[in-house]
């Protein structure tokens, strides 16, 4: 079955222009005005909407095992509460159990088989060894996976230390994927969680004081130098501070190709939300990095305008209030994570564009076609151009909301968006040519997305390469 849709203003990242857009076995196959509608097509109304891109969420955890217990959204229910959203694809983290990165795929290819939207994958580096190093070859060059998180954060979990940053980033060169770190210094994050405890602060309110802006603002510096001597891209998840913006900044303007991800929550979120005198309410808020303190939101926000942070996604990792009620006696055993994948679209429309902090074509760059570029899937996603895949949302910029977790398809009892306000949203959501959401009814099919490989060695690896001789000993002499 074919699909039309007529009469919308087409937006991409470059620019805006009014055009039919046909799409035919899952992709488009014309854009332009006044086009012909197939036999069988559907017909959709777009006048007076936006046609744009699906979006694209570089940064989420389905179904993830951690702290001792399983996220709650599954890969049915968090791909089709993101369809709901406006988000056609997600990319998430794969995180090897002990029998290494190839059996922690397969087992994340077996999970995400219900997904509802297309997705891709990220792998992680845990630990680092000669059998690491080479599986991490076969992910890239066999089964799709040009991009591994590093963490610097949880101490005697998954923090890797600075010798196995750098052979890892000396991998990643060699195999064209680009190294990715959550940026904490992980040694000071548990030195103050030991002290707090020590000291009885013990609930939520302790959970920021544990992890100052400082500490992610230390350890974005010293993993971007880190990668300058190997010569790698970098990209940051998840930065929430603004020392971990400056430190952005600074390698960029030196030449580095540095690329960093804001989260929905840490744009629209502050620190107060943990000394709230409600403690379920408080620990719903526990995540890693934390909210921050006024001022940190607004520096966000800057840099995005100014190009410096590139992506949004949400670090979508949902736990009950039940499963949050695991750290009652200590907040270190609060299972850190927030839902925002459904709401990413419609926040980031609010506070972005409807403030005129963002254009709309600024939007789909940060909501979709940016992630498309940095992880070599674009213009197969992240465009409206014939041949790319039929993944478009037909946004409604005058429909009205109130986010509310009474309301919201994720699988978890609470949002972190709750009471929030929005004005612009989707109107019909289109997955792969197949209509997934229209006028707020879900029509999300279990098992209908599709894995999406990513081949290695993409524009910005080349370009950073290039740069290598210039950068590394810049690095070196400082």
């Amino acid at each position: 079955m074919s699909l039309i849709i007529r009469g919308a203003t087409v937006v991409t990242a470059e620019h805006e222009f009014r055009a039919d857009v046909v799409c035919a076995e899952g992709v488009i196959t014309a854009v332009g005005p006044g086009l012909s509608a197939p036999a069988d097509a559907k017909v959709v109304d777009g006048t007076g909407k936006l046609l744009l891109p699906g979006g694209i969420d570089p940064h989420t955890h389905m179904q993830l095992p951690f702290m001792g217990t399983v996220a709650s959204d599954d890969f049915y229910t968090g791909t089709a509460a993101a369809l709901a959203g406006g988000t056609t694809m997600i990319i998430d983290f794969m995180i090897p159990g002990p029998d290494g990165l190839l059996a922690g795929y397969e087992t994340w290819r077996e999970r995400a088989e219900k997904s509802a939207c297309d997705y891709s994958f990220h792998g992680c580096v845990t630990a680092y060894s000669d059998k690491v190093a080479e599986e991490m070859g076969v992910l890239a060059r066999d089964k799709g996976i040009n991009s591994f998180k590093h963490f610097m954060a949880y101490k005697g979990a998954m923090m890797l230390p600075d010798d196995a940053l750098l052979m890892s980033f000396n991998r990643c060169r060699d195999i064209g994927a680009l190294p990715m770190v959550h940026a904490e210094n992980g040694e000071l994050v548990y030195y103050l969680q030991q002290k707090l405890l020590r000291e009885g602060i013990k609930g939520p309110e302790a959970h920021p004081l544990s992890r100052p802006p400082e500490l992610e603002g230390e350890a974005a510096n010293r993993a971007i130098v880190i990668a300058a001597v190997a010569g790698v891209p970098l990209y940051l998840v998840h930065t929430s501070a603004e020392q971990a913006v400056e430190a952005i900044i600074r390698a960029r303007l030196n030449g580095q190709r540095v690329y960093g991800e804001a989260l929905g929550g840490h744009l629209a979120v502050d620190d107060s939300v943990y000394r709230n005198e409600d403690v379920v309410f408080a620990r719903a808020h526990v995540m890693s990095p934390p909210f921050r303190p006024k001022g940190h939101p607004e520096a966000l926000w800057k840099a995005l305008q100014a190009g410096h942070l590139q992506t949004t996604g949400t670090d979508h990792c949902a736990f009950m209030a039940e499963q949050k009620a695991m750290g009652k006696d200590d907040f270190t055993k609060i299972p850190n994570g927030c839902a925002g994948v459904e709401d990413r679209m419609s926040v980031l429309w609010e506070l972005g564009v409807n403030t005129g902090r963002l254009t709309p074509s600024e939007f789909v760059a940060v909501t979709s076609t940016n992630a498309a570029r940095i992880f070599n899937i674009y213009p197969r996603k992240g465009s409206v151009s014939v041949g790319a895949d039929a993944d478009l949302v037909l946004w409604d910029p005058t429909v009205q909301r109130t986010i509310s977790a009474k309301t919201h398809h994720q699988n978890v009892d609470f949002n972190v968006f709750e009471g929030m306000k929005v004005a612009g949203g989707p109107s019909v959501t289109v997955s792969r040519g197949r209509v997934v959401a229209a006028d707020g009814k879900l029509l999300a099919e279990r098992g209908a997305g599709r894995y999406v490989p990513r081949t290695a060695f993409g524009p910005a690896f080349e370009a950073a390469g290039k740069a290598k001789a210039l950068l590394a000993p810049r690095a070196v002499q400082r």
